[in-house]
């Protein structure tokens, strides 16, 4: 148990009993201390004569709940790109594949994504019956 004379260390992890959590000890306020949730979050008050330091196995389990809590909120990454995803690519020497290029990029650059997506579309087709790719 936390005395007067004996004052935790910011950061050390404590167990709050009344709570059933670990929080990481931040300061005293007035006649409490004040805990803050293994990974972050909002702070609380405890009775630092209840709190006492975390076991290893408490401690251990505070952090792989934050781990776990952060990974399932975090945005997950986009999935790579394949190659069906990525515009075809002219095919070097071929007149048509840059002309159907060349009407693609217009299309990108004049921010109509239909006529893009058309072209795409037509290079693929062509690509496939001409190049066999």
């Amino acid at each position: 148990m936390a005395t007067t004379s004996e004052p935790y260390e910011p950061g050390r992890l404590l167990y709050d009993p009344v709570t059933d959590k670990v929080g990481e000890y931040r300061d005293r306020a007035g006649p409490y201390v004040l805990l803050r949730p293994v990974g972050g979050g909002v702070e609380w008050q405890a009775d630092p004569g209840a709190v006492r330091p975390a076991t290893d196995r408490e401690r251990i389990g505070a952090t792989v709940r934050a781990v776990n809590h952060r990974a399932r909120t975090l945005p997950s990454l986009p999935a790579p790109l394949d190659d069906a995803s990525r515009p075809p690519r002219p095919v070097p020497g071929c007149a048509s594949c840059l002309e159907l290029a060349e009407r693609r990029e217009a299309a990108r650059q004049a921010h109509d994504r239909s006529a893009e997506s058309d072209a795409n579309v037509l290079l693929r087709q062509h690509q496939r019956k001409e190049h066999l790719a």
